[in-house]
């Protein structure tokens, strides 16, 4: 519901550290790499307890997965063919690093694992979503283009409410499994809403 805006007010700051870190050495997928190791390194925190080292390498695996977009958007304006591939590394490491993250912190928080095994199925179906529309938009010629590698729907829960919800467990780890069952209703209703809407798009 966020991410457009989101988008927006980061992008000056995004596109300004693309800028000092553009160099041959740093290609968009080692920056994809790097937020994936920093997401990993995130949930083996939480899994221990760590909760602020968990928050803080979670908010720098995000930045990284914000600039890798940038910087490779960067490089195809100064002539380097886009890269497929990059695009395909960078949907699979955000998938893995969102369902480690709720695996580290439903290990760490040592109470029920129930509400954290439903922000997880509620993830799977809004994944089905994601992956399911996108290819079949691409075949049918209804790509959603919005720059980014997948065609996303919308939906009441979309990436810039993720990290804050990730966030907010982090730093209220005594509460994280009422915050998982609440958080795992809103995914579910975003997951209803994009089956509907990608249903009506392809009919």
């Amino acid at each position: 519901m966020l991410d457009g805006t989101t988008r927006r007010l980061v992008a000056p700051a995004l596109e300004a550290l693309a800028a000092r870190v553009d160099r041959p050495a740093v290609t968009p997928d080692r920056v994809t790499l790097l937020g994936l190791a920093l997401g990993l390194g995130s949930a083996v925190a939480a899994a221990t307890a760590l909760w602020i080292p968990a928050l803080v390498l979670w908010l720098l695996s995000r930045v990284a997965d914000g600039l890798d977009g940038v910087l490779a958007r960067r490089r195809a304006a100064a002539g380097e063919p886009p890269s497929a591939a990059g695009g395909y590394l960078d949907v699979t490491a955000d998938f893995l690093v969102y369902g480690a993250t709720v695996a580290g912190v439903a290990i760490g928080w040592g109470g029920s694992l129930l509400p954290f095994v439903a922000v997880l199925v509620a993830y799977y179906l809004n994944g089905a979503t994601f992956l399911a529309f996108s290819s079949l938009a691409e075949r049918t010629g209804r790509r959603l283009d919005d720059g980014r590698s997948l065609s996303f729907l919308g939906g009441l829960a979309e990436g810039t409410e993720t990290v804050l919800v990730h966030s907010l467990w982090l730093v209220l780890p005594g509460h994280a499994g009422t915050i998982a069952w609440v958080w795992a209703g809103v995914v579910g209703v975003s997951g209803v809403q994009r089956m509907v809407a990608g249903y009506r798009a392809l009919r």
